[in-house]
């Protein structure tokens, strides 16, 4: 069975794994023990601390295969992003020039360095070991975190922000990396993003450029992927599309991916997640896939199953014993689920 769980200071050496597996571009898990180690940490103290409002807490949960011990996945939520070390953006503007006399307007597309998402909340830090990409598991590693976010509101912001990874040429190389190297920074792609991965951001404020870029002004090959997402995040955008993420015009600072932001409660994980006491049972008949979590916070567990059924009549979660006891759950708890599809696979 698969179980997320809070990660502990015992999951280092995989959580170590997982990030050198990520490569690069994803700079949330950098190649770093110390960086990996503190993120662990502030996990833990986050998960074990009253909160009333959102902060600077980092909620990392890792996906557990019970059967082996083994962990095979990581999803992640930042509490509110660039309180303490700023949260750079590119929007993307249009700006006009009009001449009267002339009978000339032009429409100039512009992008101009911002920080515009400071406090807002952030899904990140989703990988999937390759051997478990298949079947609910990739949807579930998503969709958990808003069975958590639905639970515990009060730890976090009203909009909350999705990181798309950009597109990237066939070496992994972000041609709007390109441009931008060229002509402002004299680094390497791996270098900036693992200097971004290990909190050292002041290079971005130094050395970007202060004032709106016109996009005219920039090569083909990097105009054409602004906004764009690599070939392997499509479904992950898609998926979160679905929940009612949308896309306001803010990029990434070096490879021009989307950010996608959504009200909180109205993420349809979120505003369709049903509380209900819990029954449990010696035999559930298969129906549908359920992806469902106890109420707690550093004792959070969640799996997805179709050991459960909710029983309309009764208003109750009916669960066989096997998952009650994976997800820490008896008779007359309460638990959150949400369908993750109907049916069978």
């Amino acid at each position: 069975m698969l179980v997320i769980r809070p990660i502990n200071s015992a999951d280092f050496p995989a959580l170590k794994k997982i990030a050198e597996e990520s490569g690069h571009g994803f700079t949330s898990l950098p190649v770093n023990d110390q960086r990996l180690q503190q993120k662990i940490a502030h996990s833990e103290a986050s998960f074990a601390t009253a909160v009333e409002q959102a902060g600077q807490q980092g909620y990392l949960f890792v996906l557990e295969d019970t059967a082996t011990g083994d962990i095979v996945g990581t999803t992640g939520i930042e509490a509110a992003v660039g309180l303490e070390t700023p949260l750079y953006h590119f929007q993307q503007n249009t700006v006009m020039h009009h001449s009267v006399e002339l009978s000339v307007l032009n429409q100039l597309k512009t992008l101009t360095l911002c920080n515009d998402y400071t406090g807002a909340s952030e899904i990140c830090t989703l990988f999937l070991r390759q051997s478990y990409r298949q079947g609910y598991t990739g949807r579930f590693l998503s969709k958990v975190r808003f069975l958590f976010m639905a639970e515990h509101p009060q730890r976090f912001s009203d909009i909350v922000i999705a990181e798309m990874r950009g597109a990237a040429d066939d070496n992994g190389q972000p041609p709007f990396w390109c441009w931008l190297q060229k002509l402002f920074l004299t680094i390497d792609f791996p270098t900036a993003d693992h200097l971004i991965g290990v909190g050292k951001k002041a290079f971005i404020a130094e050395l970007m450029p202060r004032h709106p870029i016109y996009v005219g002004l920039l090569p083909e090959e990097a105009q054409q992927v602004i906004g764009q997402v690599h070939q392997q995040t499509k479904p992950a955008l898609k998926m979160l599309q679905q929940e009612g993420f949308v896309h306001r015009g803010y990029v990434d600072l070096f490879d021009a991916g989307p950010t996608i932001e959504a009200r909180l409660s109205q993420i349809h994980s979120v505003a369709s997640s049903v509380k209900v006491p819990v029954r449990v049972v010696d035999k559930v008949e298969p129906g549908q896939m359920l992806a469902i979590s106890n109420t707690g916070t550093q004792g959070f567990r969640a799996s997805f199953s179709e050991q459960a059924r909710f029983d309309e009549h009764d208003a109750v979660l009916l669960v066989q014993p096997e998952l009650a006891d994976a997800l820490q759950l008896e008779d007359g708890d309460l638990a959150r689920f949400i369908v993750l599809e109907k049916g069978r696979r």
